[in-house]
C-alpha cells in the first residue's frame, strides 16, 4: 500500500510542473515589450499561496480517507492517503490558478495567448 501512496503522489505533483508558460502569437509583437508585459503579469500571480491551499487540501483529504478508511478498516491509512491527494490536488489548482492570472493579464494587454 506505501508504494502505491509513493506513485499516486509523484503522479499528482508531476501534474503541478506540467502547466507551461503562456504561448502567445508573436506576429507583429514587440518581444522587449512582451517581456516587460510579462514579467508585470507574473508579478499578480504571487498572492496566490500554494502552500496554503496544499495544507487546507490535505486536512480536507485527510478528513475524507480517513472516512474511507473507517469503512474499509484503516482509519490511519486511509487519512494518509486522502491527505496527500487532496494537498497533491489543491497544490495543482493553485499552480493552474496562478497560469490563468499571467494568462488572463496578458490578454488584457492586447496579446494573443494561444493555450
Amino acid at each position: 500500500m506505501l508504494r502505491t501512496i509513493q506513485i499516486m503522489t509523484a503522479a499528482l505533483l508531476m501534474g503541478c510542473a506540467a502547466h507551461p508558460d503562456p504561448i502567445i502569437d508573436t506576429k507583429g509583437v514587440n518581444m522587449a515589450q512582451y517581456q516587460r508585459d510579462l514579467a508585470e503579469c507574473q508579478a499578480f500571480k504571487e498572492p496566490i499561496r500554494t502552500e496554503v491551499g496544499a495544507a487546507k487540501g490535505a486536512v480536507a483529504g485527510a478528513a475524507v480517507g480517513g472516512a474511507t478508511g473507517a469503512v474499509t478498516g484503516s482509519v490511519a491509512e486511509g487519512a494518509g492517503v486522502g491527505a496527500i491527494a487532496g494537498a497533491a490536488r489543491s497544490a495543482q489548482l493553485s499552480e493552474r490558478e496562478k497560469q490563468q492570472v499571467v494568462k488572463n493579464c496578458l490578454r488584457g494587454r492586447g496579446y494573443s495567448v494561444l493555450n
